[in-house]
């Protein structure tokens, strides 16, 4: 897909509200095979970086490690300078940790509006219930249909999330997102499956979500040409392994990456 998408904002539009991460020497291996190898990553506070990398290099591994899905042989993950390695899913998301997936993440037999709402009545600190808390849930009601508004969703709020496009869940997805106290966000190929007509409207609901809560934002995606437009410095992974973290354009100009993704060279990185 080649879609035309504005260039990112200077660094110094966006807030700094997000949490920096660290990544130091995270490794991990299953069954004798290296998946990753000793990666380096810092990402500072409110910032959007780009991962990239070919199929099976180790980018939604290394995300599922980040957000305790799995677990490494070695290294740290520090979210605000915080040790996170071993805090498990649910108190990596109370530390401010939130994260979409490859497939749209819902819930199908409930609405737009209610899939939003149940964040926002969590991150106001009451249930995931419908159905309790009156007083928060009228608080969390407002707070949703803001966040569906911010997305161009408000027009969809009694459908059911089941039922709407998937480029429409994406937008969803990431209202969800908005109505929580995540801090830092992962984006697990936002694009996917998004029609070309849709892009546009994502590019611009990730740049929302920067500046509505000045997330710090960590993104996979495979549509080169649109991460380059948003983000401010790309992760290039080969073989489980970081070999270039640089601005978009040396990333593009930088030999070792270029060799990478033709496979007309060596990166002297051993296969995972």
């Amino acid at each position: 897909m080649s879609t035309s998408v504005p260039s990112a904002p200077p660094v110094g539009d966006t807030a700094r509200r997000g949490s920096p991460l660290r990544i130091e020497g995270l490794g991990l291996q299953i069954g004798g095979a290296t998946i990753l190898k000793d990666v380096e990553l810092e990402v500072a506070a409110g910032s959007l970086v780009g991962v990239i990398g070919p199929n099976g290099a180790g980018k939604t591994t290394l995300f599922n490690v980040i957000s305790g899905l799995m677990k490494p042989t070695s290294g740290r993950v520090v979210l605000d300078d915080r040790d996170i390695t071993t805090a498990s899913v649910p108190a990596r998301a109370r530390a401010g940790l939130g994260r979409t997936f490859q497939t749209a993440s819902l819930f199908p037999k409930l609405t737009v509006l209610e899939n939003v709402r149940l964040a926002a009545q969590v991150s106001l600190g009451g249930s995931g219930s419908l159905l309790r808390f009156p007083r928060r849930t009228d608080a969390a009601t407002e707070l949703a249909r803001d966040k569906l508004d911010i997305v161009g969703l408000s027009h969809m709020r009694d459908a059911m999330a089941g039922d709407i496009s998937h480029g429409d869940k994406r937008k969803l997805e990431i209202a969800v997102l908005l109505a929580t106290e995540s801090s830092i966000v992962l984006l697990d190929e936002p694009m996917a499956g998004v029609g070309s007509g849709d892009v546009p409207g994502l590019v611009e609901n990730i740049r929302a979500m920067q500046r509505e809560k000045g997330c710090t934002l960590l993104m996979v995606e495979h549509h080169i040409d649109v991460l380059m437009g948003l983000v401010e410095k790309v992760a290039v992974m080969y073989f489980g392994a970081i070999i270039a973290y640089d601005t978009p354009q040396r990333i593009m100009e930088n030999p070792l990456v270029q060799s990478a993704y033709l496979g007309t060279g060596s990166t002297g990185t051993e296969a995972a």
